[in-house]
This record gives C-alpha cells, structure tokens and sequence, in this order.
C-alpha cells in the first residue's frame, strides 16, 4: 500500500484528514484532523495520540489507516494531537492482515490493534495539576485548599499521588475538584510512551586526559590522593588508554567500578565533581548483541530427504505438512530451511505453541544463529517484545521465534513460515478479542507476502492432515527416530485390578512405583504426567456432602495446599481452607481427586531420596521459572518431573527413560467431539518423552480403568493413520470440520433468565434463515456461570462448498445487533469464536 504524498499549492489551503484504527471495540474507524505541521511528514502506519470521548484530557495511540482531505459528514473532525513515528511501525501487510482478521472472526479492528501491538508501543497518560499563574482570589480558598495550593507553588506540576504524600491526610481528588471550579489550579494529561530504552551509566576520562603526557601528568600529582589515584588506575586497567586512547571513549560501565568494595566511592565522585572523569548514558539493547553461532547443524540421511522433499514440495505447494514421529529430528529439519531462507535474503518466523515449549528450542536455535534471531513471547516484558518489534522493522532480525503473537510483527519479506506442532490448541485464542488462530494466521500472512509455509507434528490435527490427503498441501513423512532411539514401550497398567487387589498406593499402581523405583537406582530420570494442577479438583464433607464452591462460577474450588487456599482456575477467586464444614461444622472435610501438587507430595514420602520437580501454571508464573525448571532438569539435578500438558510439548531430555501417565480416562472421555484425537495427541506426545536417545528403549505406562479401550491400542502401536480414518468418516457423517465450519455464540448475562431470553431469541432467528441442522442450542455449558454471567451456547455449523461465508458472517451479526439493541436486553454480551475449538 503506497504512501499518500501531499501536495497543495501556496494559493489554495486544503485541509488533510486521516482515518484511524483506534484500539477499541467500535467497528469504524475514526476521521480526525491532521495539523498543517504533520502534513508533510505523517504517514500510512505510523501511530499518533488523538483525543478520544467527552472525558477531558482522554487520549489514544491510534494507527493512521488511510490520509485524504474529505472531511466526516456526521461529525466534527478532532486534531491529532502528536505523530510517533517518523517512519511507519506497522508495515501494509499487517494493515491488511487486521482488516481480514476483523471480518473473518467477527470482531473490531480496534480490538485486533488492541491485541496486536506490545502495550510498550501504546501510550499511557497521567493526570498532572499545577498552579494556575493568573489566580489572584486568595480570599475563595478554603484552609485545605490553601495548604494545597502552597504545595503545587513549589513545584512545576505535581500527579495526584505525588500531592496526596506532600499533604497527608487531606481529601486531594476533592480538594482540587473546589479549586478546578476557582480556577486556581490547571489539571492537564501528561502523555508519554510506556516503552523506555534500557540505559546504562557509564564514565569515562575527560578529554583533556586522553593525551599521554596528560595522564601520566594527571596520575604523578594524584600522589597526594591515593585513594583517587587507585580509581584512575582501577579504570586504566579495564580501559587501557595508555595503548590507545579511542577506547576512553567508549567509557567504562559505572556499575564495574562500584563493584570493587576497595574503590572508594567518595574518591570517584570527587573525580568527578573536578572534571578528571566525566558520566555518560548510552542505550544498552535488552538481547545480547554478541551472540556467535557456536554449532553446525549436519542432517541424518533420513533429516535430509525430508529437507529435499519439502523443497520439491515447495516448488509446486505453498504449504507443506510435515508428518514426524516425536523423536524424529524435526528441528534439525527446520534449522536446515530456515539456514536456506536466510540465505536467499528471506526473512522467516518459527511459530511454537507456548513458552514451555521455546525455552529449550531457544537454546538450541541461538547456537546456530546466534544474535541474528529475535524471540517474542508474553513472559517478555513490554521493553523487550517493543524491542524484538523495532528490531524487525530495522532489519535487525530477520529471524524470529515465538509464540501466537508473533504472526503480528512487522515483517515485509517473509520467505517462511514454520509452525511446529502445529495440532496444538494453544496456538487459539480465547480472550479477549480477536479469537484467532495463529496457524491460520500464519497462512493468510503467507499468502500476502508469497511465502512458504511448513507445518509440523508428531500427531498432526485431523483438518491439517486432510488437507494433505486431499492434495491441497504437500506432505512429507519422517518416521525414523534420530540416532539409534526407538519409540518407546507402552505398557497398560488397569487401575481396577489393582485396587481389587489393594496393591495401590495412594494414586501409584506397583506397577508404576516399580518402575520409577527401578528408575531412581539406574540414575535415569521420569516425567509423571497429569493434567490437572493443584492438590486436589474440590473438597467435600463426609458427613452432608457439603462441596466447596466458587461464588462466581459454577465450579468447584480446587485445593492447592503449599499456599494453603481453595482456587477457581476460572476466576482467580480464592479462600482460606476450612477447618470445619461451614453448613453442619463437621470435621471430616476432606479432599477428593487430586491434581500434580498432590501427586509431587506423595512422591516424595514414597521415595523420600529422589529430587522432585513440579511443571505447571502455578510452579511457572514467575518470567523465567520454566528455564529454572527445564535447565535443573536437563542437568541431571531432578529424579521425577511432575507436571501438566506443559511437559508434552516437545520437550527433549536425553535421560528421561520413563514416563507415567495418569487419569488417562478422563482425557479420552471428555464431552467434545475433538476428544479422541486430543487423547491421542496428548499421550502419544507425553509417551514421546521417554527413550529419546540411543541406548535403552524408553517405557511408558498409562494407568487405566479401562485398558480395553480402541484409542489405547492405537496410542500403543502408534497407529495415527487408523485414528484418522475412523475420526473423518465420524466426522463427515455428523457434518464436523474438516467438512463443516463451526462458529460458537455465547450469551452472557448476570441474570440467568435474560440471558436465556436473549439465547432463544437469536438462536430462532438464526434458524429461520439458516435452518435447524446448521444451528445447535442454545445449551448451557459444562460451565453454566462464569464470574457470575450465566452462559447459553449457540453452535452454527456452515457446510463447506458453495456457501457464501461473508454473506452468512454478515447476517449474524445483524441478528446479534437485532438483540443487542433490543431495550430489555442491552446488558446482554454475546461472544463470537469462528472455528471454535
């Protein structure tokens, strides 16, 4: 998309307008003003602050979308207030991507800028006050405000915090609300961008020192100061200026200098204060620059006819599925296209479903491309996913990795695309807006910018592999493990027996506990995998079956016992655990099921010697708690690795001999009709763990109430093409994806009578145009509230073929908008998620 040059000629003045992208939930966008200062210089993609709503002083970033001179018919067009940029931070290719993102999943293009840009490149503002100069009515002021008022005299302009600590206990908001009204005092929005350059003091010599008489001079006569004398000698060390005096100006990091307990630090500020040194800032980037690549990749036979394959594949199909079994060497297959991309000048992102994941592959990835790659994900802080931004646009990286956000960066020249394990959900958005899926993102991406794209997966998802088989993507196939490994042995171990038996212990089968005792004694380590965290789902009284609840959501509480408190994981809510049961104050309140807290603590009274680690949301909230976790684990110094679906996600530890999986029922009986393939996805990927390195074939034991289970026997013989064949004849019989596009209305409301009002009422609407086989419900979740709002479910299912999809779109969301603008029903939220998961 060109950029708009003005032109105008001195004798006729035009007045220029830009639309903008302002980062809210309205669906056009907005015309203001450009002032005549701006007009040569502002330019499609760069951000601006504009006034926004009647609230004085409210300002937004917005994106400048498109620059004309035709004024808005309805409205008053608003200047803009400043431009951000000199250049555009948002490339064409990504202005366009949001306009398609707003339309294909039915929302705002606000709400795609909202969740696209780092919030480090969107600004805040802060109310100021200061003292108004013209106010001369002494005699109006109250003896609050007066104290007040002598207050802000002291100083150029103070926040309301900054007041409220200069003047204790006085009431500030209302306070300067009175003085407002007298104009005594003038309360304005001091606007500033969030990011900020990390900066580094450092100090130097002054530069009359740079000369080598100079300085030898300087070091005789500090003779009398041997404490200052020490200083300059301590820097003439670190900084050998006597050799070469260019290097004096590049200084010395201040903090190096502190460090020395023998430096006195009275001596360097006299130095300071008398000119010999002098301090100095300088922008220190938040990523190492000096990054070399320390490893060469070289490719099995096996690896590198997969590479070639996916080559020719490339040559005739833009997209291509790679089909590997876990162990396979898929990275090594990656590394070798992405080397290739980067070569032809290309640039390339590698997509990874969660930050679990990055941690290890980040690593390897930096030996090979040292500096040359840039990573962005959300445990990032605002500064430094701002910096991996700019660093695109620069040029800096033409290499990136990172999670679903990452489709967002400005890249312009994009050569390829890779998505590994590509099946994996967390590549969806849930909340808030846009509900995107980064593969598909990926795709249209893409497809702009003429790009390949590589998807890869153990367990592939069943609309990704139809594809394959239907011709409309390549597929490669990679089914040996890389060296001598084997895939591992699956054992089932039937839970029923053995407590018939009464051979458990507490939640471990002998079989298992054999194993991971055998395990411990080998000094080979063993991942125990269950996906549900905390120590138990709910507590209940044994006496009148009392469940404790959350108020908000219709959900038990789950206890977490290290912290002590009952959490809903849908919430946040928590409470204290009680010590009696609040209906009938019984004692015999006790916990029921259990969760990867519960199963940590019983593994360390069964095997009090082993080191034991926990992975899940609660052990990983901290920025760098997953590295932490990961690197103990990858150096030997952990036995057992306790953990959530974090731990199934392509992790590679070349000690792991043993995994064991638990509650495997309740994953494959889950009510959706995804369930199955999700089961086998997430065991086959778990059991892939285990034997990943020649030597001894890794084990893997399932515990099961049911071993006699068809999904369990194709997990076991890792039969994925059976899986498939069984799941899409299910799937085109019940007209489900990939023969079927879903879209999942979800109306919420505090009162649960409207909100079912409202449900009915669209979901008729719906189904006299639509017809009742393309619209489900509305149903009540499996969840019925969530933060108190009472949820009713919509499904629309929209064959694929020759119906118009943008013509279907569009008529929901007039009958979304015929509720929503119905009198008795305006609080209604109704949520839309295209291709819901």
């Amino acid at each position: 998309m060109p950029d708009l040059v003005f032109s105008h000629s001195h004798e006729e003045e035009v007045t220029y307008f830009a639309d903008l992208i302002l980062p809210l939930p309205i669906p056009n966008l907005f015309t203001y003003r450009v002032p005549r200062t701006m007009v040569e210089v502002i330019k499609i993609g760069a951000r601006v602050i504009v006034p926004f709503g009647k609230k004085d002083g409210r300002v937004l970033t917005a994106i400048v979308a498109r620059l004309h001179n035709t004024p808005p018919p309805r409205y008053q067009a608003r200047y803009i207030l400043e431009l951000l940029d000199d250049y555009p931070l948002i490339t064409s290719y990504q202005l366009e991507l949001f306009r398609w993102m707003a339309d294909y999943y039915m929302c705002c293009i606000g709400e795609v800028m909202n969740v696209a840009l780092p919030s480090g490149l969107k600004i805040s503002s802060q109310s100021k006050v200061q003292y108004n100069p013209d106010f001369d009515y002494p005699e109006l002021l109250s003896p609050e405000e007066v104290t007040l008022l002598e207050e802000l005299k002291k100083h150029p302009a103070l926040t309301y915090e900054e007041l409220g600590r200069l003047v204790g206990e006085l009431n500030v908001p209302t306070v300067i609300k009175a003085l407002v009204g007298k104009r005594a005092v003038i309360v304005f929005e001091e606007v500033r961008e969030k990011y900020v350059p990390k900066m580094i003091r450092k100090v130097r010599l002054g530069a009359a020192y740079e000369d080598r008489e100079a300085l030898l001079d300087l070091i005789r006569k500090l003779d009398k100061s041997p404490k200052q004398q020490e200083v300059v000698m301590r820097y003439l060390r670190h900084v050998p200026v006597l050799l070469n005096s260019a290097l004096n100006s590049r200084g010395l990091d201040k903090t190096v200098l502190n460090q020395d307990d023998e430096i006195s630090q009275s001596s360097m500020t006299t130095l300071i204060k008398n000119g010999i040194f002098e301090t100095f800032e300088v922008i220190q980037p938040r990523f190492s620059d000096n990054l070399a690549p320390t490893v060469e990749i070289r490719l099995t036979e096996a690896q590198q006819q997969a590479s070639e394959a996916i080559m020719a594949k490339f040559n005739t199909q833009n997209i291509v599925l790679l089909h590997g079994i876990t162990g396979s060497g898929k990275t090594e297959v990656y590394i070798n296209l992405i080397q290739q991309a980067l070569e032809s000048g290309s640039q390339v992102l590698y997509l990874l479903p969660e930050i679990a994941l990055t941690t290890q592959i980040v690593v390897r990835l930096q030996r090979v491309f040292g500096d040359k790659m840039g990573i962005y994900h959300s445990k990032f802080s605002d500064n430094e996913r701002v910096e991996v931004w700019k660093g695109v646009v620069s040029g800096q990286y033409q290499f990136v990795v990172g999670v679903r956000s990452a489709v967002f960066l400005p890249f312009d020249n994009l050569g390829l695309i890779i998505v590994d394990e590509e099946h994996e959900t967390s590549y969806k958005q849930h909340d808030p807006a846009p509900r995107y899926h980064a593969r598909d993102v990926a795709m249209m991406l893409a497809q702009w910018q003429q790009a390949k794209v590589l998807l890869g997966s153990a367990t592939p998802s069943l609309e990704s592999y139809y594809q394959a088989q239907q011709g409309r993507y390549g597929l490669v196939e990679l089914f040996q493990r890389f060296g001598d490994a084997t895939l591992p042995q699956i054992t089932l171990v039937d839970t029923k027996v053995e407590k018939k038996q009464k051979t458990m212990k507490n939640e471990f089968t002998s079989a298992l506990l054999t194993a991971l005792g055998d395990n411990l004694e080998r000094k080979e380590q063993s991942i125990l995998f269950q996906n549900r965290r905390g120590y138990s789902p709910y507590m209940q009284c044994e006496d009148c079956d009392w469940t404790a609840e959350c108020p908000n959501c219709d959900v038990s509480l789950t206890y977490h016992m290290k912290v002590g408190e009952l959490r809903c994981h849908y919430c946040g809510y928590k409470e204290e655990v009680p010590r009696t049961c609040p209906v009938c104050g019984s004692t015999k309140v006790k916990t029921i099921g259990f969760g990867t807290e519960k199963l940590e603590d019983q593994l360390q009274i069964l095997f009090p010697e082993a080191r034991i680690l926990r992975m899940d949301l609660d052990t990983t909230r901290a920025k760098n708690a997953y590295q932490q976790i990961i690197e103990e684990f990858e150096q030997g110094n952990v036995d057992m690795l306790v953990g959530t679906q974090m731990i199934t996600k392509g992790l590679d530890f070349d000690k792991v001999s043993l995994v064991g999986i638990f509650d495997a029922d309740r994953i494959i009986h889950f009510p959706e009709f995804r369930a199955t393939e999700r089961a086998f996805q997430m065991l086959t990927q778990v059991s892939g763990r285990a034997g990943r390195r020649g030597g001894r074939q890794g084990r893997v034991l399932i515990q099961t109430s049911n071993p006699q289970q068809l999904i369990l026997q194709k997990i076991i013989t890792n039969d994925y093409r059976g899986l498939y064949d069984e799941e899409i004849r299910e799937r085109q019989d019940f007209n489900y994806p990939p023969f079927s596009r879903l879209i999942k209305l979800t109306v919420r409301h505090p009162e649960q009578h409207i909100s079912k009002q409202a449900a009915e009422r669209l979901a008729a609407e719906l189904t006299d145009t639509l017809g009742s086989s393309r619209v489900l419900g509305p149903e009540q979740p499996l969840v019925e509230r969530i933060r108190n709002q009472f949820l009713y479910d919509i499904l629309i299912k929209i064959e694929r073929g020759p119906v118009n999809m943008k013509a279907v779109k569009e008529f929901i969301r007039d009958r979304i908008n015929d509720v929503l603008t119905d009198k008795g029903l305006r609080q209604v939220s109704i949520v839309v998620d295209v291709d819901c998961l």
